[in-house]
């Protein structure tokens, strides 16, 4: 009997990156750049942006949906990724002006000069004429994209080592990630951390050595990045958890003590997910900015990060899938939302701005899912698909819903 490849035994992701050619090829057929311009350059960059967003929020599926964590911190890496990226656009735009502008001079510039006055440039509006250390590589792109994945990872690989070696669980755990978060937000709020202060780093969507590429292009371009890596992050993800690994990954989220019982390194495991899942955010973080094109610490803020704990939990929690529905059918209604497209809804002696009452309305949301729906949108296509929950019988092993019990582990 043949064993089946690892997609014919996951028909989903099949379907998932199928959906996802489908997306990517029809907005580029109604772009301005290669098609009929259907779809305006602002629009199409909102749906790159929201590819990022449904990228980050699969990894945070990866955490909370199948480790158990709650991690109100994943923005962070969202965020970290972004400013090192940016780090390199920033430079490599301001290092081209400065060199031009030196060059009418009767004697060609020195690189130090070139540095200082690419210095001046960046950190002239906080005050300051000196290169960060955190600065050292910003004119190399290789190396500011190996520090997108290096930074975030090593944050996370450090910090997952205290809190899991202490066995910091629950709610704990999760104020925890919620505190990294802030500290390294007020950090960058400051004007001496490097990162200036409260403006961040702007003019991002301009691509150094793109100059004659206008942006309707560039948006399909990053349509295109953040479209291939949502798919390899997905299979990456589907992969892990499908095999064993993804088996003791449940199993610890559903009886951490009975697994470490049974001899497995459950420190070792967290670990792995955990620094997996912020590294696969920091690439969001580093595809998002430059279609954003401006990043600053408030989105580092705490906010941030339950946003997208809510979009997974609206999509459905435990399915990488649900986890890519929450994010793009919030995003785009927050998009509609906010950007004034809604229609105000007037009533006798008040008017309903969306504007103003979109959060209330996404907290509702969350609140209506959680008790009516607890396996978000995604429930629903698995009822359509047939996919129904097993019967359980007997007493829980484990304090997840979807544990084992007892009368069906002992069948």
């Amino acid at each position: 009997m043949t064993r089946q490849s690892f997609l014919l035994r996951n028909p989903s992701i099949l379907v998932v990156l199928a959906l996802l050619a489908v997306f990517t090829v029809a907005v580029t057929l109604l772009s301005q750049a290669y098609g009929s311009g259907a779809i305006p350059t602002s629009m199409v960059k909102v749906l790159g942006k929201t590819l990022c967003l449904a990228l980050a929020a699969v990894a945070m599926d990866l955490v909370w949906g199948y480790l158990g964590i709650l991690s109100l911190g994943q923005m962070a890496f969202f965020a970290l990724g972004g400013y090192l990226i940016g780090q390199w656009l920033m430079y490599a735009r301001t290092e081209g002006i400065v060199a031009a502008s030196l060059a009418q001079n009767p004697i060609p510039p020195t690189p130090a000069e070139l540095q200082e006055g690419v210095a001046n440039q960046i950190f002239g509006v906080v005050g300051s004429s000196d290169l960060p250390l955190a600065w050292s590589f910003a004119h190399s792109l290789p190396l500011q994209l190996l520090l997108v994945l290096a930074v975030p990872g090593l944050l996370a690989l450090v910090f997952g080592w205290l809190a899991f070696r202490s066995r910091v669980n629950g709610v704990y755990l999760s104020i925890l990630t919620q505190a990294m978060t802030l500290a390294l937000a007020l950090w960058l709020f400051q004007n001496d951390s490097g990162f200036r202060g409260n403006n961040g780093l702007s003019g991002l969507q301009n691509i150094p050595g793109l100059d004659a590429v206008d942006q309707a292009t560039l948006s399909v371009w990053f349509l295109w990045a953040s479209a291939a890596a949502l798919a390899l992050a997905y299979v990456l993800a589907a992969w892990l958890v499908s095999g064993k690994f993804g088996s003791v990954v449940r199993a610890i989220r559903d009886d951490e003590t009975r697994v470490r019982f049974l001899g497995y390194p459950v420190e070792g495991f967290k670990l792995v997910v955990f620094t997996l899942a912020a590294m696969i955010t920091a690439i969001a973080g580093a595809l998002y900015y430059p279609q954003a094109g401006i990043i600053n610490p408030a989105e580092l803020m705490p906010i941030a990060s339950i946003y997208l704990a809510v979009w997974v939990a609206i999509g459905g929690r435990g399915r990488l899938y649900g986890a890519i529905i929450g994010a793009v059918v919030v995003s785009l209604l927050s998009s509609w939302f906010t950007g004034g497209r809604a229609p105000a809804i007037h009533l006798p002696g008040y008017v309903v701005n969306w504007v103003d009452w979109w959060q209330v309305a996404l907290g509702l949301g969350f609140v209506l899912v959680t008790l009516f729906a607890p396996k978000g949108i995604a429930g629903l296509f698995d009822r359509l698909g047939g996919i129904l929950p097993p019967q359980r019988h007997g007493r829980d092993l484990g304090p997840d819903g979807g544990a084992l019990q007892e009368q069906e582990a002992k069948a």
